[in-house]
């Protein structure tokens, strides 16, 4: 038996950082995002040879190892192959070991600001949930994926990547302040998605980025109540509520206007989210039939998301391809995370 499963990455579009435990616990946070087809991917191959066998092919590390109820998480390399294992021999298989053969790749490299990594636990955890029968809802995946990364790994972050993977699609998220979520999928018309997918692009530079000194100054300015990040994160909440409504009743312009401010309050949460670099691709974004633009994620690097009218599409893609950088475009993906089990005989 070989188990697979995926999770779809994600593009934040308005509320991210609010999400954070720092500001969800005292204000309440709300995230509008929507899923792509770009995957996060892990097989799973049950084996009796009392082993432990891991490659993580986007990253390039590799494990070997005897059976044992507990990896030790030493340093960088698949510290969320390792967490999810531990999670799930503690707490659903009696703490006995289990023996397998995993592989896993993602569609965006680490540090894109697609979510990828918790769309890996994501789709590490869809996995196994498939292999040992968890049966696991869909907000107990999210919420034990977001436990496994912020609690038993120590990964600051927020809470909006590991729904939107489990969950798939567009959805407002309301990150209450008793720590629940409240997932609200907008069901939209097939013409509104059409439209959006012609109006949108994204576009990465090769530049990847750590979030967590973004993320630790959003926490740092919030803890302190600093009026400047609060002031710009309550907008931002806002923002979320605003564009769900906007995307909602196909009101484009609004959906851009809105996506153009999210990402200049954005930039008041931290000193490092925007650099001159980014400033200077973004300008030349503008020049070229860009409408709005923002960066998906924490910010400092990773992918940006471009809006134009679909008659200025080829000419916005062109002019971003003379960049030293990649142009996508964006395809929703409709489903959250999903498994299945491959004959052997593959």
């Amino acid at each position: 038996m070989i188990i697979r499963s995926r999770a779809p990455l994600r593009i934040g579009l308005a509320g991210g950082g609010t999400d954070l435990v720092s500001y969800s616990s005292a204000y309440g946070g709300a995230v509008f995002n929507a899923t792509i087809k770009m995957y996060a991917y892990c097989t799973i191959e049950p084996t009796d040879t009392g082993r432990i066998c891991i490659t993580a092919f986007d990253n390039h590390n590799s494990l070997d190892t005897e059976s044992v109820p507990h990896l030790d998480i030493v340093g960088e390399e698949l510290i969320l192959h390792k967490g999810v294992y531990n999670r799930i021999v503690k707490d659903f298989n009696g703490g006995k070991p289990l023996s397998f053969n995993m592989s896993t790749s993602n569609d965006a490299p680490v540090g894109s600001g697609l979510g990828t990594s918790s769309t890996m636990v994501v789709a590490i955890l869809e996995a196994f949930n498939k292999w040992l029968n968890l049966g696991l809802t869909d907000h107990q995946k999210a919420q034990l994926a977001y436990s496994i990364e912020r609690e038993d790994l120590n990964l600051d972050g927020g809470k909006q990547d590991q729904y939107s993977a489990v969950f798939g699609g567009f959805n407002l998220m309301e990150f209450n302040k008793d720590g629940s979520t409240t997932v609200l999928p907008l069901n939209l018309k097939e013409e509104i998605v059409n439209e959006l997918e012609c109006s949108l692009l994204l576009f990465y530079n090769g530049r990847s980025r750590s979030s967590a000194k973004i993320i630790n100054e959003q926490i740092k300015n919030t803890k302190k109540k600093n009026l400047k990040t609060l002031s710009a994160m309550h907008k931002l909440k806002r923002c979320a509520y605003k564009m769900s409504a906007c995307v909602g009743k196909g009101d484009l312009d609004g959906f851009a206007k809105i996506l153009k401010q999210t990402w200049e309050e954005k930039k008041k949460t931290s000193s490092i989210i925007s650099n001159k670099e980014l400033e200077i691709i973004i300008s030349f974004a503008m020049l070229n039939g860009t409408k709005a633009i923002k960066i998906s994620g924490a910010g400092g690097g990773g992918f940006l998301l471009l809006y134009c009218k679909p008659m200025d599409r080829q000419r916005l893609t062109d002019a971003m391809k003379t960049l030293r950088g990649n142009v996508y475009p964006v395809n929703f993906s409709p489903k959250g995370a999903e498994s299945w089990v491959v004959e052997e005989n593959e």
